[in-house]
């Protein structure tokens, strides 16, 4: 039964990662469509999680959102400031995790 599972699994992903390259051969040219989601979604997407991660503060009680917000505003900084995402990223949620342990 494990096995069904895991190969479930693997060719689920397999085929996740392969569709595109069928879908959209690199000889022919990708629809005008596709390359405007390709171009929207991802800042789409960060602002979703933005808003999810955000949803729960607690404005009115303490901690008053301050390690959320301070992870918020230093991965935003991080960023600006050396335009890396992993560092933005890694250093954001380094600060929020102390925050959130020291507060």
């Amino acid at each position: 039964m494990k096995i069904i599972f895991w190969l479930t699994i693997a060719s689920t992903t397999f085929l996740t990662r392969l569709l595109p390259f069928l879908i959209f051969p690199e000889k022919k040219e990708t629809p005008q469509y596709i390359e405007y989601l390709g171009a929207l979604l991802p800042n789409a997407i960060i602002g979703m999680l933005i808003i999810y991660c955000l949803k729960d503060i607690t404005l009115t009680s303490y901690p008053y959102g301050f390690p959320e917000l301070c992870g918020v505003g230093s991965t935003a900084l991080l960023h600006l400031w050396k335009n890396n995402t992993l560092l933005s990223i890694g250093g954001g949620s380094v600060i929020y995790m102390l925050l959130i342990r020291l507060i």
